[in-house]
């Protein structure tokens, strides 16, 4: 084993768990929205421009496998996934409060609950902690 590939000690913190899995979650959902672009460009469903919906697909792909990047790595007690973690969830939270405020009450409780959990439990001291211990075991 590698000097960077030290895992960190103790026991994994219970916020680790649920950022990690928040952040794989939005990003697996991004990936599917990413495949229902793909499936409308190529069957040839009506979209307002060929270039947008290439785009949007292009950009919804590169930000899950972000997400799911961030996940994985908070997961493995990495520290730098956590500004990821953050901004990932301020975004959702952005986005949430909108639409909840226009009527869609379910979609954007599901999106700022999580959201909202996860972007405290980022500054969690035992998460903070957790993710020193690989920047220790790495200097050493």
């Amino acid at each position: 084993m590698k000097p960077t590939d030290a895992a960190p000690a103790g026991p994994r913190p219970l916020s680790v768990t649920i950022v990690s899995l928040v952040a794989l979650v939005e990003g697996i959902a991004l990936l599917v929205v990413a495949a229902v672009y793909l499936v409308n460009i190529v069957t040839g469903a009506p979209v307002l421009t060929l270039s947008g919906a290439v785009f949007l697909m292009v950009l919804f792909a590169v930000l899950g496998l972000g997400l799911l990047a961030v996940g994985h790595f908070l997961f493995r007690g990495y520290r730098w996934p956590r500004s990821g973690a953050l901004v990932a969830q301020l975004f959702v939270l952005t986005i949430g409060v909108p639409t909840l405020q226009s009527g869609l009450v379910w979609l954007g409780i599901l999106m700022i609950v999580p959201a909202a959990v996860a972007a405290l439990l980022v500054f969690d001291p035992k998460a903070v902690a957790y993710g020193r211990r690989s920047v220790q075991a790495e200097e050493e």
